[in-house]
């Protein structure tokens, strides 16, 4: 979460240092009408920076995963970039839409201008510029009430997967119209200064990212097809599982990792945690569903044997290596499926470490109940099974009672976020570096 406020920050601080190097939000004589003639300036270079950065996260560039520690956490970012984008865009249409509207209504008396002297030639470019103020001002404000109102979907939990993913993209064109806007009414003397070259590398990226993603080349490079090889489902328990086998070209994966899976391309890809180890051999993959919305309740009608598959990824960093000698599992409920591939991979290759596995659920039929079972006792790992209705639910307290040595092993959390952070909360305040409580963040809007 450090990593994710720090580069949060950086993408804040860094173009406010190169814009003040340039003009300043003090300006002399300091008036409304002054102040507000920077602080547009000021809050559309930020606002178009955010948008950038975060247009370039939407590609999930592979390369940038390790830092971030995973997907999970560069979408955390990508959300708070856009937050941040609808903060700084909101207050720069209201100082220079508002202002307007305040004159208008009588709130603001506009100073009267002086009389004109002598006008400098303008060359080419600044010519031009000027010459298309007004329909860059009108692009950049409808551009802005259609990202405002897609952000604020997209912040919607309830607002379906599908139509958000559908909706989402449309911020490549707002996007692309906001570049339009900046270049044309970025103050011209910006652009042989840092603070331009900065603005010139980042819309330019983020435009060509847009481009990607209205082509839908998003990940296209890390696709490959595959087929459903078997289902089966767990009606007492809402749970899916499916199998598939990949074509050749899929490069494997490691325990802990997930994948973007599609069937439809209507729908659109979905993604999940892979819970099988990777043979090169089989080339089978294994997911287990969970029932928890529109499209994941409508997979037992719309899944079949032999039915194509297009795969993207691996992506994830929650990957379980550490230098502790001990590891200590919290599995809630669907949060289990990464715990079921380690532990695949364990019974073919150990790693020598004692684990215990701590996988709360609210219940558990007797053939998944079985299947975890031979899991276990094949991979060596302790299992503390807890059944809601007849263990009642997990907390802190329990695991460290259970786990006397606790302060030597690392946490590796996956489930719902909130119970995630209560956990490491508590372990932290009983002296458990932060550092040693990994968490997957597998909501990504």
């Amino acid at each position: 979460m450090k990593k994710i406020k720090y580069a949060l920050l950086m993408v804040l601080f860094l173009p406010t240092v190169f814009w003040l190097m340039a003009d300043s939000l003090w300006p002399d004589p300091f008036t409304y009408f002054s102040f507000r003639a920077v602080f547009v300036q000021y809050s559309g270079v930020i606002a178009i920076t955010v948008m950038s950065v975060a247009m370039l996260l939407a590609l999930r560039p592979k390369w940038v995963e390790p830092y971030f520690n995973g997907l999970d956490k560069m979408y955390r970012l990508h959300k708070w970039l856009g937050i941040s984008a609808l903060v700084f865009a909101v207050s720069h249409w209201w100082f220079a839409k508002g202002t307007k509207w305040m004159v208008g209504w009588g709130w603001l008396i506009k100073p009267e201008r002086g009389p004109r002297g002598a006008q400098p030639e303008l060359g080419f470019w600044e010519g031009l510029f000027r010459s298309q103020r007004g329909l860059a001002e009108s692009i950049g404000e409808w551009a802005f009430y259609a990202a405002a109102l897609l952000i604020v979907l997209a912040l919607i939990k309830r607002f379906p997967y599908r139509w958000f993913a559908k909706t989402h993209t449309l911020l490549a064109v707002s996007y692309l119209l906001f570049v339009f806007h900046a270049v044309i009414l970025l103050k011209f003397e910006y652009w042989a200064q840092p603070i331009g070259w900065l603005m010139a590398a980042l819309l330019l990226g983020g435009s060509i990212a847009a481009i990607l993603v209205l082509m839908g080349r998003v990940g296209a490079k890390r696709q490959v097809n595959g087929h459903i090889t078997e289902l089966e489902y767990h009606s007492d328990m809402r749970v899916m599982e499916v199998t598939v086998k990949m074509d050749e070209g899929w490069p494997g994966h490691n325990a802990g990792q997930f994948a973007f899976a599609m069937s439809d391309k209507k729908e659109g890809a979905h993604p999940y945690t892979i819970a099988s180890a990777w043979n090169p051999e089989t080339r089978l993959i294994r997911f287990v569903i969970k029932e928890l919305g529109d499209h994941t309740a409508r997979l037992k009608q719309r899944l079949s044997v032999g039915m194509p598959i297009t795969m993207e990824g691996p992506y994830g960093e929650f990957n379980f290596t550490d230098d502790k000698p001990r590891q200590i599992w919290i599995g809630a409920g669907i949060g289990i499926t990464p715990f079921i591939a380690r532990m695949k991979r364990l019974a073919d290759e150990p790693d020598g470490k004692t684990i215990d596995f701590f996988h709360p659920t609210a219940q558990i039929n007797d053939v998944v109940r079985e299947k975890l079972s031979a899991d276990v006792k094949a991979s060596k790992v302790t299992l503390h099974l807890m059944v809601d209705d007849e263990d009642g639910h997990l907390d802190a307290e329990q695991i460290r009672a259970a786990v006397p040595d606790w302060q030597e092993a690392s946490i590796w959390f996956c489930g719902p976020p909130a119970f995630g952070e209560a956990l490491r909360q508590d372990f932290i305040q009983h002296g458990l570096h932060p550092g040693q409580f990994h968490q997957e963040l597998f909501k990504l809007r």
